[in-house]
């Protein structure tokens, strides 16, 4: 356990793992790692939205798409895992690749092969890792585990069984399972088995012998001890009743449903439960968990609840914003460090110039916009966000929003965003802009007129720089309506002192 005085890290990384795990993350410094990698997804990965007006398939985003296919990168990884010092892990990616050929289960064993490596060194002796999978690829990656962790350091392949909804199959039984590989990094590796609760009668059933009742009415039975007979032992069923039952390699717990409360709207979102199980487990108060997939947060969430230090990556802005509106609604007060995200306009330029999507949806968050629309070809509708609100304190109305982060904005893009107004039935507009409007741009913006309430009128188009952004401006509206934000639940009281 850390010393209280120890500066907790609590940090978020917008940028690739791979990246950040080589630059950022010091060797043997973390406790424990849980990773759930994105895989042959067909479906986007809409993050934590809902329409308040019930537009609730129009405003979602592709957080990304499945990009693990065979190409220049995946290429790369190959090779570095073949110039690598683990032998073992090169000699299996070449038969594999000779096995499988090019094809997007190669790309996705090279991609995550050059990532478990770095895993490895940044995790401490003590530590462990728990890879997150489906029956997919799940027989791959153990084995590419055991390259790299070594077949010695191997402890579980858990089975979280989610079962529900089973319905009649005409060529194969249903599949509802996913594969927890959990292995340790040496002997020393921490463990805390779980318990759960016994009952009397569990503990009769299960054992099925004679109980024992001494002179004073206590209880006894007989209880394995060790290895063979010779070492069973007599105990109080109370004091087993205290101790709680160990748990299996099958953990059996419900999916977040849609009616969940801790549901957020990401399709591939892991039970609170699971999670915590998990940092329970495998670290102690105070230690590091990491996460390099963190996704909408839970790992996050689960090691702040059980005051463990946390450290979470993540390839996308959307995300990154997202769990930091998560964080602030159940953790009031925490203090965490966020590095990646743009804290200046030379930043916010280098964004733009390197992903126009992520660009918008980081310039959205900070008006809390919900992101509109994906990468698609042909699906820009004029329309890069919406900000939902509430005029009269009763009834949600929209704005839109629309982000540009090029050199060359012109009085045109205004009057199309007024046009996509009118076109929506929305009640105003906001135009972000990285680069200073024109005069004409600005005199277009205030022929439009203002969005009149019995709480105040507003100008119905507005235009915001970044500039403006950082220096806390902010769009000229009723109160935003958070509805729009599927909300984590809070786990009150103030994070900002934490004892560990």
């Amino acid at each position: 356990m850390v010393p209280l005085t120890e500066v907790r890290v609590n940090k978020l990384y917008y940028g690739d793992n791979l990246t950040v795990l080589r630059n950022e993350v010091e060797r043997e410094s973390v406790d424990l790692v849980y990773l759930d990698p994105p895989f042959n997804s067909k479906a986007s990965y809409n993050l934590l939205f809902k329409s308040p007006t019930g537009e609730q398939s129009a405003a979602q985003t592709e957080a990304f798409d499945d990009t693990w296919h065979w190409g220049d990168e995946s290429e790369h990884a190959f090779d570095e895992v073949m110039r690598g010092s683990n032998a073992q892990a090169s000699e299996l990616l070449r038969s594999l690749r000779a096995f499988l050929k090019e094809n997007d289960l190669m790309a996705y064993l090279c991609m995550m092969a050059i990532r478990l490596v770095e895993l490895h060194r940044v995790l401490k002796p003590t530590g462990s890792i728990y890879l997150h999978c489906d029956p997919t690829a799940s027989h791959y990656l153990k084995i590419l585990l055991d390259s790299i962790f070594g077949t010695r350091n191997f402890r579980n392949e858990v089975v979280w069984d989610y079962s529900f909804r089973l319905m009649d199959l005409p060529h194969f039984f249903n599949r509802k399972h996913d594969i927890l590989l959990f292995y340790a990094k040496s002997k020393e590796a921490i463990f805390n088995m779980p318990k759960t609760e016994w009952t009397r009668d569990d503990i009769v059933r299960t054992r099925k012998q004679e109980i024992h009742t001494d002179a004073d009415g206590e209880e006894w039975i007989w209880m394995p001890g060790g290895k063979g007979h010779s070492k069973n032992k007599l105990k109080k069923i109370s004091d087993i009743i205290a101790e709680g039952k160990a748990i299996s390699d099958v953990w059996q717990m419900p999916i977040v449903s849609s009616s969940a409360k801790e549901r957020l709207g990401y399709p591939t979102q892991k039970p609170q439960a699971l999670l915590e199980r998990i940092v329970e487990s495998s670290s102690d108060r105070g230690g590091i968990v990491l996460d390099p997939f963190c996704g909408c947060g839970t790992t996050i969430h689960a090691a702040q609840k059980l005051r463990r230090q946390w450290i979470g990556i993540d390839i996308t802005h959307l995300a990154i914003s997202l769990i930091e509106k998560r964080l602030k609604r159940a953790f009031p007060g925490i203090k965490y460090d966020v590095h990646g995200t743009p804290t200046d306009l030379e930043g916010a330029r280098d964004l733009a110039m390197r992903s126009k999507y992520q660009f918008q949806w980081w310039a959205g968050s900070l008006v809390d916009a919900v992101p509109y629309g994906g990468k698609k070809k042909g699906a820009d509708s004029g329309i890069d966000g919406l900000i939902y609100f509430k005029a009269d304190s009763k009834t949600t109305e929209k704005a839109i929003l629309s982000v540009k982060g090029g050199d060359n904005v012109t009085v045109a893009m205004i009057r199309d965003l007024g046009h996509v107004v009118d076109r929506e039935n929305a009640k105003m507009g906001v135009f972000i802009t990285l680069t200073e409007p024109t005069g004409p741009m600005k005199t277009e913006a205030i022929k439009a007129g203002y969005y009149k309430t019995p709480y105040g009128s507003y100008p119905k188009l507005q235009i915001l720089t970044i500039a403006d952004l950082f220096a806390g401006r902010q769009p000229k509206m009723p109160a935003i309506d958070q509805s729009a934000f599927k909300q984590a639940e809070s786990e009150g009281g103030d994070q900002d002192d934490l004892p560990f």
